[in-house]
């Protein structure tokens, strides 16, 4: 019974031996996984936070862009509607906001020096001042600042549109790589508990074995 007692201990010990140690190597990859999980998660959080960040300042800045563009849009329709209507049409529009917008516009906007003339000359015009302008040139012009204002508008509304849609696909894909960490971190954390308990068996167990082998010795 001795020697089977010291041969089954001889057996045993190695195998325990090399367990014990699987079992730490897997403790301690374990913990390199939760580690890069972790990082993982902040970088991902992190990027949620700061897309979110832009996406408002964005959003703020297209919502402020977009309605001063559908204003100034509407004054110079109002405009175009008010002169082709005739001189009385067109003296009253001068007293307008509308027609304050418009002149803002001919200051601010790209055009050619002559169209530029042409409105300041109309647009600074008082209503008592014998309405007289050559109508049709300046409708066309209006129209044309009309028509770019509102292909740049189309534009601005379409890179708004694109940059939500990019944004939105942002953010999902690093959800989901939120959620997948998340995962990970919960199944790895509760097997690193279950290895971390192993180890501490595996150790009693070679204690035990290894005692018992020392006395039989004896």
């Amino acid at each position: 019974d001795l020697e089977k007692s010291i041969k089954d201990a001889e057996t045993k010990m190695p195998v325990v031996t090399s367990a014990l140690q699987e079992a730490k190597s897997q403790k301690e990859q374990l913990e390199v996984d939760l580690k890069s999980h972790k990082t993982g998660r902040e970088d991902a959080e992190t990027a949620v936070a700061e897309a979110k960040a832009i996406r408002k300042k964005e959003a703020s800045a297209y919502a402020k862009a977009s309605a001063e563009s559908d204003t100034n849009i509407a004054a110079l329709g109002k405009g175009i509607a008010a002169i082709s209507s005739g001189a009385a049409g067109g003296a009253s529009f001068l007293q307008t906001s509308a027609a304050a917008a418009v002149r803002r516009l001919v200051v601010d906007m790209d055009m050619s020096s002559v169209d530029r003339e042409v409105l300041a000359s109309f647009l600074a015009q008082k209503e008592e001042g014998g309405y007289a302008p050559q109508s049709g040139q300046i409708v066309g012009i209006l129209k044309q600042m009309k028509e770019t204002m509102e292909g740049d508008l189309a534009s601005m509304t379409k890179d708004e549109e694109a940059a939500k849609a990019a944004f939105e696909e942002l953010v999902a894909a690093k959800e989901k790589e939120i959620a997948a960490n998340s995962k990970a971190i919960e199944d790895k954390t509760a097997r690193h508990g279950d290895v971390g308990v192993k180890i501490e068996e595996l150790k009693a167990d070679l204690e035990d074995t290894s005692a018992s082998y020392d006395e039989d010795k004896k």
